[in-house]
């Protein structure tokens, strides 16, 4: 390429790339010419810029036919300024508004020691006439300028705002709606009130242990009716309703498209990370137009290692977070928050592997979708079913969960707990909201809870994600604790203010929070002692009889072989009616293991509640290996 060598400046070729295309971009085209860039490259750039509503700068950037380094300092010979492919972050003032430059690096001031500060500029071709006028007619101003290139700008930029922003992002909810944040675990008076509950039951139990035990059972049953109620609707709706997702093309969204940023926090997952490129390598969405950013902890040395060992495009950029508490994944997301570029933003994790086309479904649903709708979530699909009947069992709750009972609730239009992964944004309203919460270990139930009673809703899209399930004992116990930890949180900063919340929520989306957070939550604590009572029971009316004495025993007796084995035949059928027949010969006859995996629900939600008061911001990593099984769904 003729730039290796600087450019190559001579008369002005003829206009062989200029018919039909508008003038801006013939004039790209020619100027690009005089620097000695192959005309069929010229001609591909400025053709997919007259599609995509770019410039050719950026498409022939986008398409790796050019070194960004060589190309910059091509534009430096040209200028006749001094070029600097790094920069010395040491050298960069931390000063009011240095965080702009991470979303478009423009200009940077370098300070030095022993001589003047060097004002850095990236320059782009549209600008390139103008900046040789005035240099032109300013000589003197080359001493004091010299150019770089985009990624140095950003990596400066990024490494010398580091521990300002860092400590910035974790006070940040904290301190603008302190009543939205889980950095205090019991607000106010949430602790006097847990603490006074948890005596009156104490003493209750103490001075009338039958009566008390009665009422605790009758509370306890009715919130798991309640829970299997939803899921049965859930159930019910999606046997009847149309399955859409086969059904419905994507809506036309040719001509121009916005940036689309996508963040994956990554941490301890060098093993992955092959797999993971590859994955959002294949995303249908124009790479002058994608702003991926691979977030990083900055003493995460192998995993930084390993994807800076990959030859990455232009639209990725790797993000070092400082090492702060909490050490969290919504920290981290939180912390590359202020350098998105994108007018829509979703989240990956490091194992997943999006659909291609599932940007594109997520752009045409939010353009056909009024303003208020902020978020979509895509579905999860398991796709390890088959390695062990921990990864069966998760596959059966996803399908039921992604598939089922959170299109129910989109097309109700309440509140959608969502998930950690493949959830898509409006970027300015996600930032309006206050992003993720650094606190919170469930930061994805949080925010989709937090923007229903802000007035903003979620929805659903079809195009899956596959990822990958637990296979053994410690490592789901691990990841469930952690959930159900941040599930009680949530709970907990949604109730600080209950009569404020119904206020903001509407009664029936207060209802079915209360059913699916606190409804769960109890559901998991109580599972074993409701099991339990129906073992004692009905050991009693082997001995005695084939009836139980009174009918309120009856009834609790009744209403308890409902919930328990209804709640185990609406887990198993929702998740089985959302599968594909693949997916379920997978699963196979593990789902006879449900009542086990219910009762390591209930050991994972009192792990949950004990490490509320231990450890309430411990993350229990999940560690992923890269897809090794065939046959994926």
């Amino acid at each position: 390429m003729a730039t290796a060598n600087g450019p190559s400046v001579g008369r002005t070729p003829p206009d062989t790339v200029g018919g039909g295309f508008a003038p801006a971009l013939k004039q790209e085209g020619r100027l690009l010419l005089q620097m000695g860039i192959g005309k069929p490259s010229i001609a591909r750039a400025m053709q997919l810029a007259q599609a995509q509503g770019t410039t050719v700068e950026d498409e022939l950037l986008a398409s790796g036919e050019i070194d960004e380094t060589i190309y910059f300092e091509a534009l430096a010979e040209t200028l006749k300024l001094d070029f600097m492919p790094d920069i010395d972050a040491g050298r960069v003032q931390d000063i009011e508004g240095l965080d702009t430059q991470i979303a478009r690096p423009e200009i940077l001031r370098v300070h030095h020691a022993s001589r003047p500060p060097v004002t850095v500029i990236v320059p782009s071709l549209g600008r390139l006439a103008g900046l040789a006028a005035l240099l032109q007619r300013t000589p003197l101003l080359r001493a004091s300028l010299a150019v770089s290139t985009p990624s140095a700008v950003r990596r400066a930029v990024w490494r010398a705002g580091s521990h300002r922003r860092v400590s910035a992002v974790t006070r940040a909810l904290f301190e603008t709606a302190p009543l939205h944040s889980a950095r205090i675990t019991f607000w106010g008076k949430q602790g006097f009130y847990a603490g006074v509950a948890l005596c009156a039951l104490v003493a209750a139990a103490a001075a009338v242990p039958l009566i008390s035990m009665l009422i605790l059972h009758i509370v306890l049953t009715l919130f798991y009716l309640a829970n299997f109620l939803v899921r049965l609707y859930a159930l019910v709706s999606a046997l009847l309703q149309r399955r859409e997702e086969r059904m419905a093309e994507p809506p036309d969204t040719a001509g121009p498209l916005p940036v689309y940023s996508v963040l994956v926090a990554l941490y301890r997952e060098e093993s992955v990370v092959g797999q993971l490129i590859h994955g959002l390598n294949q995303l249908d969405w124009p790479r002058s137009r994608l702003d991926i950013k691979l977030i990083c902890e900055e003493d995460d040395a192998a995993t930084i290692a390993a994807l800076e060992a990959l030859p990455l495009a232009r639209e990725y950029e790797i993000v070092r977070v400082p090492v702060h508490m909490p050490r969290t994944k919504p920290k981290a997301l939180a912390y590359a928050l202020p350098g998105v570029r994108g007018t829509y933003v979703t989240v990956y994790d490091a194992e997943d592997r999006p659909h291609p086309e599932q940007l594109r479904e997520a752009h045409a649903a939010f353009t056909a979708a009024p303003q208020h709708v902020i978020c979509l979530q895509a579905p999860l699909i398991v796709t390890n079913a088959q390695q062990s009947w921990w990864s069966a069992l998760f596959a059966l709750e996803y399908a039921g969960l992604f598939r089922g009972l959170l299109p129910m609730l989109s097309l109700t239009g309440l509140p959608l707990p969502l998930g950690g992964t493949s959830n898509h944004f409006r970027t300015a309203e996600l930032r309006r909201i206050g992003g993720w919460d650094p606190y919170n270990m469930t930061e994805d139930a949080d925010l989709g809870l937090r923007l229903h009673r802000l007035g903003y809703r979620s929805r659903v899209i079809f195009k899956p994600t596959l990822e990958e399930a637990p296979t053994s004992r410690c490592v789901w116990l691990g990841q469930r604790t952690r959930w159900f930890k941040g599930w009680l949180q949530t709970w907990l900063v949604l109730m600080r203010k209950p009569g404020q919340l119904s206020c903001e929520m509407g009664w029936p989306a207060f209802i079915v929070f209360q059913i699916l957070i606190a409804g769960l939550l109890l559901s998991a604590l109580s599972h074993p002692f409701i099991v339990g009572f129906l073992v004692y029971l009905t050991w009693l009316m082997l001995d005695d009889g084939t009836h139980a004495q009174g009918w309120l025993t009856f009834w609790l007796f009744t209403c308890d072989i409902v919930n328990i084995f209804g709640s185990y035949a609406v887990f198993v059928s929702l998740g089985r009616s959302r599968m594909t027949a693949r997916e379920k010969r997978a699963v196979g006859w593990r789902w006879i293991f449900v009542p086990l995996y219910w009762l390591f629900m209930s050991l994972a939600a009192w792990k949950a509640l004990l490490e509320l008061r231990t450890a309430p911001f411990s993350w229990n990593k999940t560690p992923h290996l890269p897809v090794c099984h065939p046959g994926e769904s």
